[in-house]
């Protein structure tokens, strides 16, 4: 018996790190839920029920549904240019022929060993000012007059997915290059000889052979761009800087609702939703990881 219990002896210094670190900040944000804990009532916040959980998901005026649209919205179309554009860029950079490779790939992985930080408030002051940008002073030399990146929702939301692009194209890159290099070459020498173009080689050879590769790098390029939160916000939600744009996502939504208007009740039930969201999302891609696999 005593054996047995050795194990979680050794063991509960961590369980208990664990629980005052993660579980009980899940708890506690769960019980703050259900209450009206807001700048108006500190210290004498009252049990509701679930009436910030009705707001949030009953009522579109809210905020949280338009911004959980264009979460996955922005979702979508991130991984799928990611995608699509880093398996071509991979694919040249594995052409035959092909030469100074070392050099481009180190070239390309420039944007994702900046600091993200930096990288973004670059985009917005270099790129985007509307005075003094890169773009605008290109669009000027061309006789086209400026465009106000970030002052518009659907212009904003376009320059956020670029900033995104060049931020996380390079991890796709280095997946999608490192899985082409693992194909033996003998196969496609085999479909050649067999009279298959360069279309059908990626679609019957390529693509099947990869997919278990940057299956996994998929999903956790999904998660990260679902709970992505400093591109949208840095861009045109930072205070005393906002640039006009309402382009919130569930993220930069729950940030607003806790820390700039103050309703803790409201925002702990947005963010217990955005868990729940994650943890089925989790399930989702954990089955079809499975099934990949057999």
């Amino acid at each position: 018996m005593k054996k047995k219990l050795i194990p979680y002896l050794y063991s509960f210094p961590s369980l208990l790190t664990i629980g005052v670190i993660v579980l009980f900040p899940i708890i506690y944000t769960g019980y703050i839920s259900f209450t009206n804990m807001n700048v108006y009532h500190w210290f004498d916040f009252t049990f509701i029920g679930g009436e910030n959980y009705k707001k949030a998901l009953l009522v579109f005026d809210s905020g949280f549904l338009p911004a959980l649209v264009r979460t996955i919205l922005w979702t979508l179309i991130n991984v799928v240019l990611q995608l699509v554009i880093a398996f071509f860029i991979s694919l040249g950079l594995n052409a035959e022929g092909m030469k100074l490779k070392t050099f481009y790939k180190t070239l390309l992985m420039f944007p994702w060993a900046m600091p993200g930080y930096v990288s973004i408030l670059l985009w917005r002051m270099g790129m985007y000012n509307t005075e003094f940008g890169l773009l605008n002073q290109w669009l000027r030399g061309m006789g086209f007059p400026g465009v106000n990146w970030l002052s518009s929702d659907t212009i904003a939301f376009i320059s956020c997915v670029a900033v995104n692009l060049w931020l996380a194209l390079p991890f796709m890159i280095m997946i999608i290059d490192g899985a082409l290099q693992s194909i033996d070459k003998s196969y496609y020498e085999s479909a050649r000889i067999e009279g298959a173009g360069f279309f059908a080689q990626i679609h019957k050879l390529t693509i099947p052979l990869i997919r278990p590769v940057i299956a996994p790098a998929v999903i956790l390029t999904t998660f990260t761009t679902f709970k992505q939160f400093d591109i949208i916000y840095l861009l045109t939600q930072q205070q005393g800087a906002k640039s006009g744009a309402d382009i919130h996502t569930i993220i930069s939504y729950a940030y607003e609702k806790a820390f700039i208007t103050n309703n803790y009740g409201y925002s702990s039930a947005i963010s217990i939703i955005i868990f729940a969201l994650l943890i089925v999302l989790s399930a989702i891609t954990r089955r079809d990881l499975r099934e990949e696999g057999t």
